[in-house]
């Protein structure tokens, strides 16, 4: 059976033809292929039985516990929530948390907000219609039951960045379009929200935020779910008032579910499920490396890195990432690991410096 949004974005597409492509379907920058390395890889779970689907996972700031959420099958149902302790070495079982996780419906996503006055909160979102949020006031410990916040959404936020006065800034999807939220007291309490970015007959949608090393603009980048252009992006000036209009990215950044993070160097390491037309790698978990004026600026970056190869592809990829002290980025996402097997959770570790030394031997 053919779903409604693709049989209504086909007749679109069909009847309006959008915009001419700005940007090839192929990249030229080097893969870093660490998918066989399988001592980088610790299994957070895996179940004979059970789909295990699409984490998200947040850094306490003792740079040592870590906490994953993910829910039982594609999207949902339920939230389930698990910790480590150690940098992500080893993980507990699954965590007590309120029977209504049990009801989450769609990815749920895990963040660390400070208020105002310096409080710290955990919060999980979720949701496929109405938002809710789930709130921890003691590090992980206790939960409230998800509750609605007055936003709607398609996917929750996948970041949630500070803005100038003491504000929290959150963009997501709605059908076929961008929304954003602001919260004045630490993601209590959500701002009426707005629509912000839509790009013709495509499908703009699970937005990632990252500042400019500068502090001076945030940029936006975004997954293109009609499969007719590449990954989008969109750029604010003015703290997330205003924004430019979408983009077309370089292919080489062009993927589902992208999550930027600066490296201690000034990189930006950026996981996501790659959905490159004419990549070699599409449908694998793959990293971009590169810098935030290569991302503005359109251009290519400097490599990507083959995260994992998986027997089922493009079902995978959806990533949290950590970077600890010592340099160790800790990609997590979900994937067939082995023919046969259902979904498991799984992180890949690894360091630039790694990386850059892979890259550097290649050449010689």
């Amino acid at each position: 059976m053919i779903s409604p949004f693709y049989l209504v974005t086909f007749v679109l597409i069909c009847n309006n033809p959008g915009p001419e492509r700005t940007q090839p379907t192929t990249y030229t920058i080097p893969i870093i292929d660490i998918s066989h390395q399988t001592e980088r890889q610790v299994i957070i779970e895996s179940t004979p039985d059970q789909y295990l689907g699409h984490p998200t996972t947040v850094l306490l700031k003792d740079n040592k516990t870590i906490f994953v959420t993910y829910p039982l099958g594609h999207g949902g149902p339920a939230a389930v929530l698990k910790k480590s302790t150690d940098g992500g070495l080893t993980w507990s079982e699954r965590l007590p948390v309120p029977d209504n996780w049990a009801t989450a419906t769609n990815c749920p996503c895990i963040h660390r907000l400070t208020d105002p006055e310096g409080v710290e909160r955990l919060f999980v979102f979720e949701g496929n219609g109405k938002m809710r949020q789930s709130v921890s006031s003691d590090y992980g410990e206790t939960w409230t039951p998800f509750e609605p916040n007055g936003l709607n959404c398609v996917v929750a936020p996948i970041t949630i960045i500070p803005i100038k006065g003491k504000r929290h800034l959150a963009l997501y999807q709605q059908p076929q379009s961008i929304w954003q939220s602001i919260s004045h007291d630490g993601g209590l309490t959500w701002q009426p929200e707005r629509k912000i970015a839509e790009y013709y007959d495509a499908y703009p949608c699970e937005p990632a935020v990252i500042r400019s090393p500068d502090g001076k603009q945030i940029a936006a980048v975004m997954r293109e779910n009609t499969r007719q252009y590449n990954s989008l992006l969109i750029i604010s000036k003015d703290e997330g008032e205003t924004w430019s209009k979408p983009v077309e990215l370089p292919a080489s950044m062009t993927g589902d579910r992208h999550l930027p993070r600066y490296s201690h160097d000034g990189r930006i390491v950026m996981p996501f499920r790659d959905m490159a037309m004419g990549s070699p790698t599409k449908g694998d978990f793959v990293a971009w490396v590169g810098t935030y004026d290569d991302i503005v600026n359109l251009r290519e970056g400097q490599y990507r890195i083959k995260l994992l190869d998986s027997p089922v592809k493009r079902d995978l990829g959806y990533p949290g990432l950590e970077l600890l002290p010592d340099g160790t980025f800790i990609a997590t996402t979900y994937a067939v690991l082995k023919e046969g097997e259902k979904h498991s959770v799984v992180s890949v570790r690894f360091k630039l410096s790694e990386i850059d030394q892979i890259h550097r031997s290649s050449k010689e």
